[in-house]
């Protein structure tokens, strides 16, 4: 026998050990920290029932056939199967929730960081009424802010964008802008940009007001002259966990786009061209009752935000 082969089965034996004496050390790590999880055990406990048993239970409700009246009945891979091969709009509503990311997620965080920049280079007694000013269309019902835009972009002439075309002769009769399938998806684009001023933006908010002075201090010694010298030298590097944390939630924002797209365009939108994959999975969950292909959508949905927020965290977390 090569001493290659010896090596390996040698390893292999001691594996299980090596994962034994871990479990012991984290043991053993528990039972000495024991006031500190009594502490933790709360949040845990909530975290345990209201996240990872419903993950879990999505998991493998989406190899099983679950119309609620019934029990589950294991088909395998059939929901995959039928979802990336037969299901056509749900490759529409993947095509349209990519497309809506790709543009107002870089987008919407770099408005979000760039605006909470400039509030923070103005007096701090005017600061809290232009935060609020870009804050509140976040926290203001979508239902009540789509009416507005509805009103903006309705199809007939008394829709206030067609009346100013008309009136200044851009076009000869009503557009119909939330049934045109070429200006729908740009539409929710443009009011979910209007409504990304949320959580992110009040994160960069906070982290800029905290940068120590005396960082632009130095850096005026060492040579910077310009604002935008001190925002790319100095700012950007001093609030990384804020930019890390503003794109984890422009992310997930991007791709849970639903009630705007419900509101503005209807469920379904003219030849789906405002279909979402949570629009989908709202479809089959809460009006077909096909909770397993349901889940099979929750998966693939779930599967994209993490591999993202990992690409984010690789891209913007600590390197050392």
């Amino acid at each position: 026998m090569s001493e290659v082969s010896v090596e390996t089965k040698v390893s292999e034996q001691a594996r299980p050990l090596r994962a034994a004496s871990k479990l012991k050390v984290l043991w053993a790590d528990i039972v000495r920290n024991r006031v500190s999880f009594y502490f933790l055990a709360p949040f845990m406990i909530l975290f345990l029932v209201f996240t990872i048993i419903p993950v879990l239970t999505a998991f493998g409700l989406s190899f099983t056939y679950f119309n609620i009246l019934e029990s589950p009945k294991w088909i395998g891979l059939s929901n995959y199967r039928l979802l990336f091969i037969d299901d056509d709009i749900f490759l529409k509503a993947l095509g349209n929730t990519l497309k809506f990311a790709v543009v107002t997620g870089p987008l919407g965080y770099a408005m979000a960081f760039l605006l909470a920049w400039l509030i923070s280079q103005i007096p701090q007694k005017y600061r809290f009424f232009y935060t609020l000013c870009y804050y509140t269309p976040s926290i203001a019902s979508g239902v009540a802010m789509t009416v507005v835009w509805q009103y903006l972009f309705s199809g007939d002439r008394y829709g206030l964008l067609n009346y100013w075309l008309l009136k200044l002769s851009f076009i000869n009769e009503p557009w119909q802008w939330l049934e045109d399938v070429n200006t729908i998806l740009p539409i929710i684009m443009i009011v979910s940009l209007w409504m990304s001023m949320g959580i992110g933006f009040l994160a960069f908010l906070a982290g800029l007001q905290n940068v120590p002075r005396d960082m632009y201090e130095a850096g005026a010694i060492d040579g910077v002259k310009y604002r935008w010298q001190e925002l790319w030298y100095i700012t950007v590097p001093a609030v990384k966990p804020q930019l890390l944390f503003g794109a984890v939630m422009q992310v997930v924002g991007a791709l849970n786009v639903f009630s705007v797209s419900v509101e503005l365009a209807g469920m379904p939108s003219p030849l789906y061209a405002g279909h979402t994959i949570l629009t989908h999975l709202h479809d089959y969950a809460f009006i077909r009752f096909e909770m397993g292909y349901a889940s099979a959508i929750a998966v693939v949905l779930f599967c994209m935000m993490v591999g993202l927020n990992r690409f984010i965290f690789k891209w913007l977390g600590n390197k050392e």
